[in-house]
């Protein structure tokens, strides 16, 4: 499995953002698609998931502000963050999880920055 990430960049405290994660290979239903995020010296965390049944999750601190979608055909997960945050800079990964049905196995993309000015 394949992910290849994109849309990250410099923006604004109040601007707005869209990640975008092409995903291909050994693709599975069901599985989950989503965003985690990573600053440098701190855990790499979760931003958002969303299940393909389109269970969506979100960390407390982007509930609100950040939405995630999925298109099944393209087999694609994007993130539309809003009202970013200097808090929100970080490392943006795509991140692809098999169900357990699958093994369970999870693939990550290579991270994209988003830096969000003060």
């Amino acid at each position: 499995v394949q992910l290849q990430a994109s849309g990250g960049g410099l923006v604004q405290a109040g601007g707005s953002l869209t990640l975008s994660c092409a995903i291909s290979g050994d693709i599975r239903r069901p599985d989950v698609m989503g965003w985690y995020r990573q600053t440098p010296g701190k855990q790499r965390e979760l931003a958002a998931t969303m299940s393909s049944d389109t269970t969506a999750n979100y960390a407390d601190s982007v509930k609100g502000r950040f939405t995630i979608s999925r298109d099944n055909f393209r087999n694609m997960v994007y993130l539309q963050m809003n009202n970013l945050k200097p808090e929100d800079t970080a490392l943006y990964y795509c991140h692809y999880q098999l169900s357990p049905l699958w093994g369970n196995r999870a693939y990550w993309g290579q991270g994209t920055q988003v830096t969000v000015s003060s």
